[in-house]
């Protein structure tokens, strides 16, 4: 035997091939060197976590394709939000998916996302939803639905119509994760789902027993048994049943079913088509016909209810009969499109050509993983339940706006088209500066696709889906959205000139409709500096209220242009409509109490004011006098579902209280306005904790954290710790009201430490829920980081004593984009008591002078609050660029 001497070199040398061991010692040391940089350069690609830890260790975080360290997708819930209103869609779906499965419940005024997790039945399977929507229920269409059986094995005896063939839950078997979605039904069927980008795939599971159990459709009824032998039907219909004609046809040889239908949006004006495709297999076909309500026969196979108005509503769809599936599943693979059946053929045919379920949904759960990987957190000591409403309010931000690039039924063009902005009135707030951080590559393409409608129907959208315009809720706040991404430095493929005239449009040019686009009023606006209450419009029509909203809505927009306008090169308008955007102190009425009844003449004898405050957003007439709104109407506290859409009151979804808030391009002169520093902090903690506040609407976000404003940081860290978990949380109802792809947004911000003022390059520093928070910069291989010191897992530790950037002291209560572009550490020291940190003027987020000798501040470039400071590039109008940014908190 071959002695072995010397160093554990020589050792292992002794173990490896011959012809390896003949190579001089040199040589071997340099191929073992090279063999161990190509195995670590290989690893990271595939699911090793050696692999990932040794690179990273060796070639830091920008190295390759950097995935998490652990599997965040276990801690996505896509069930929270399906109760108490949020309208979140659980089903199976890629990040902004055409294709979104689901089961579809009879949830009468709830299934706006098709599911609701309540007692209802479910009564189909459908492929296209939007999530968290207020309104009628949307999409749905096409749905389809399986029978174990029929009674003695005949198809016409199985119930075909919506109304009737629906089934209960088995308690306990819903199920959702990304890319996934299964649920057990008491007529013996097992529905699993999973989606690419305009397909699902269904998988229908049996007993595969002779006779199969079909429990009766109430509690008094009971469980029949009937043969075993699968009938799967495809319906015409959607959510809403808005189907106004439409064709379907089943082929008697393959099975294939396709067909199409006309369809009304959920909160809009307008019609739209869509088609489907779709195949089965798993069983050989027996029989295959039409339906029209519960009548099935097998002639005809073709329905074409364009020429018969009779059926140009409710169920009416093909089926098929099966013989019993071998494997007792059947798999259904359904294409969706907005141009035509043959293109739902089509991307049905290529996306999913081998029927393969575990392969579409594990492509998906990639998709997922990579999308949610522009985040890292360390979650050391943080409950389950904590990470699970972090990561769900992140992916809940992705299900919309929807990709339809490709499926533009409108017009041709090279540029995305992107559709379900449901609508940016919700969304600008937190959504898009929430995409701009993880994914600004689709926030690029939503703005590119928001100037390209600009183009081809010559409005920006304040809502839109399924191509209509949908109702303009308040401001043309698509301004804010395209602001946004100019001060933050979204530039890839972006039209800034196209953007420019896009939002002085809306500004200057009132639409006939103002209804759906723009914004109305606007003589008024421009010549009186507000909307009256008794406006008379002669330029366009659209409902002629909420003139308080919409004014500090349109005050705040124009702020926004004249960003744009100062970054473009413009400095006159940036001039004018940073003085347009001072109007909303028009409707700012010092003498206002907070009174408790609803008239302006005060009873007899007269209650005393429910609060000490003074001074209120109130209407006013042509003449200039206030005209009185009670300042809680439409508040929790006082006729809270009095101010939707169609209202009469002069705010929208929210109280004078509220709106009295929104001034985030002048809250230094709100703050005078209300008494100075001490006085607005009194008022907005009253807000907070008499029950004002309402965190249902996307509106109440921003006043969680204007406590920075008036030097107070703490209390917005305060706040945003009990809003997180008491209305935010892991459960089925754990958002407090329509989702609207925000509410997860806001969470998520919440929890990471820092929340954008929307608009502006501000964002304002509170105590993160976890140790460390990694976001991936723009800049490549770097992270932008923020950790907190002396963390405390169990949040008694909530207030920030101090902060460092980058190892230097930085006292500003807010910081800007910059750090999410370039990278770096801020380090958060937290406390349980409040600090001095963030509480001097200085060190407030900036004020921009909005009201008195507005043009000659503007023109001198003065700046208050805060310095001022604002995006790169923002020079001239307020001397933007000269100290005033980054390093004006660092020492």
């Amino acid at each position: 035997m071959m002695r072995i001497e010397g160093s554990p070199y020589r050792k292992a040398a002794a173990m490896v091939p011959i012809h390896f061991r003949r190579l001089p010692r040199r040589s071997r040391v340099l191929l073992i060197a090279v063999f161990c940089i190509c195995v670590l350069w290989f690893l990271p690609r595939v699911d090793l976590g050696i692999g990932k830890t040794l690179s990273f260790l060796l070639f830091g975080p920008g190295h390759g394709h950097h995935k998490p360290r652990v599997d965040i997708l276990r801690f996505v819930d896509p069930l929270i939000g399906t109760a108490n209103g949020g309208h979140v869609f659980p089903g199976a779906t890629l990040p902004y998916g055409m294709a979104k499965a689901v089961a579809d419940t009879a949830s009468r005024a709830e299934n706006a996302a098709g599911y609701v997790t309540d007692g209802n039945q479910v009564f189909g399977f459908s492929h296209m939803h939007d999530s968290g929507t207020g309104g009628n229920p949307s999409l749905g269409n096409f749905p389809l639905w399986a029978h174990a059986g029929c009674p003695d094995d005949d198809f016409s005896k199985c119930l075909y119509s919506s109304l009737y063939r629906g089934a209960d839950r088995v308690p306990g078997s819903p199920f959702a994760s990304p890319g996934y979605f299964a649920i057990n039904l008491t007529n013996s069927v097992r529905a699993e789902m999973t989606t690419t980008q305009h397909t699902a795939l269904y998988k229908f599971s049996f007993p595969g027993t002779d006779l199969v159990d079909i429990a009766g459709a109430s509690d008094a009824e009971a469980t029949t048994q009937v043969p075993y032998g699968p009938v799967i039907l495809v319906d015409l219909i959607d959510l809403s049943n808005s189907r106004s004609n439409g064709a379907i046809v089943v082929d008697d040889a393959t099975g294939r079913i396709v067909g199409q239908g006309t369809y009304s949006p959920s909160f809009g004006q307008g019609m739209y088509q869509a088609f489907f495709c779709a195949d089965f297999q798993g069983a050989r076909i027996r029989n295959t016909g039409t339906f029209q309500t519960n009548d099935a026969t097998t002639e005809p196979k073709v329905l074409d209810m364009s020429s018969n108005s009779w059926y140009s509503s409710g169920s009416v769809g093909a089926w098929i009969q099966f013989d019993k599936p071998a494997t007792h599943s059947i798999l259904a693979r359904v294409g969706v499109s907005f141009i035509s059946a043959d293109q739902a053929c089509a991307s049905a045919e290529s996306e999913i050509p081998d029927f393969n379920f575990d392969r579409v949904e594990q492509e998906a759960r990639d998709e997922w993983s990579d999308k949610l990987s522009a985040i890292e957190i360390d979650a050391t000591g943080v409950s389950e339940e904590l990470q699970t409403t972090f990561w769900s309010g992140i992916y809940r931000t992705l299900l919309s706006p929807q990709n339809y690039t490709g499926e533009n039924q409108l017009w041709n063009s090279t540029e995305p088209y992107y559709d379900s902005f449901y609508c940016i009135w919700d969304s600008f707030r937190a959504q898009h500066p929430l995409l701009t951080l993880i994914d600004p590559e689709a926030q690029t393409e939503m703005i590119r696709g928001l100037l390209d409608i600009y183009r081809h129907e010559g409005k920006l959208p304040d809502c839109r889906m399924t191509f209509c315009k949908g109702y303009s809720q308040g401001g043309s706040n698509a301004d804010i959205v395209i602001a946004d991404a100019f001060v933050k430095n979204l530039t890839a493929g972006i039209d800034w000139d196209t953007a420019y005239k896009a939002v002085v449009s809306d500004a200057e040019e009132e639409p006939n409709n103002w209804g759906v686009q723009g914004r109305g009023n606007l003589v008024s606006w421009h010549n009186l500096g507000f909307i009256p209450s008794d406006d008379v419009d002669h330029n366009g029509t659209g409902p002629n209220s909420r003139t308080v909203s919409r004014g500090v809505e349109y005050a705040y927009n124009d702020f926004c242009i004249s960003l744009l306008a100062a970054g473009l090169g413009h400095p006159q308008d940036a001039a004018k409509y940073l003085r347009r955007s001072g109007n909303w102190a028009n409707y700012w009425n010092p003498d206002q109490l907070d009174l408790p009844y609803d008239s302006p003449v005060a009873p007899t004898p007269s209650p005393p004011p429910a609060s000490p405050f003074r001074g209120f957003m109130q209407p006013r007439l042509t003449s200039g006098q206030f005209k009185y709104q009670n300042t809680r109407t439409c508040s929790p506290l006082h006729n809270t579902h009095s101010c939707y859409y169609d209202t009469a009151q002069d705010t929208y979804e929210g109280s004078p209280w509220l709106y009295s808030f929104f001034v985030p391009q002048d809250m230094s002169a709100l703050i005078t306005y209300m008494g100075g520093a001490p006085a607005f902090v009194d008022r907005l903690s009253y807000f907070h904790t008499s029950g004002l506040s309402y965190m249902g609407n996307e509106q109440g976000f921003l006043p969680v954290f204007q406590f920075h404003y008036a030097h107070r940081p703490a209390l917005s860290s305060r706040w945003t710790h009990e809003y997180i978990p008491s209305l935010f949380n892991a459960s089925a109802n754990g958002i407090p009201g329509n989702d609207d792809c925000a509410m997860g947004a806001f969470s998520a911000f919440a929890m990471m430490g820092f929340f954008p003022v929307a608009g502006q390059d501000v964002y304002l520093l509170t105590a993160p829920f976890f140790a460390e928070v990694r976001v991936r910069a723009r800049m490549e291989g770097r992270w932008a980081v923020v950790r907190t010191k002396n963390f405390d897992p169990e949040r008694k530790r909530i207030y920030i004593q101090s902060a460092r950037l980058d190892g230097r002291r930085y006292s500003r209560n807010w910081i800007e984009h910059e750090f999410f572009i370039k990278g770096g550490v801020l380090e958060l020291e937290v406390g349980e008591e409040e600090g001095k940190w963030g509480t001097r003027a200085d060190e407030a987020p900036p004020s921009y002078p909005t009201w008195e000798d507005t043009s000659k501040k503007a023109a001198d470039g003065v700046g208050s609050g805060g310095g001022g400071g604002g995006g790169p590039g923002l020079g001239g109008v307020w001397g933007m660029g000269e100290g005033k940014g980054m390093r004006g908190g660092i020492e």
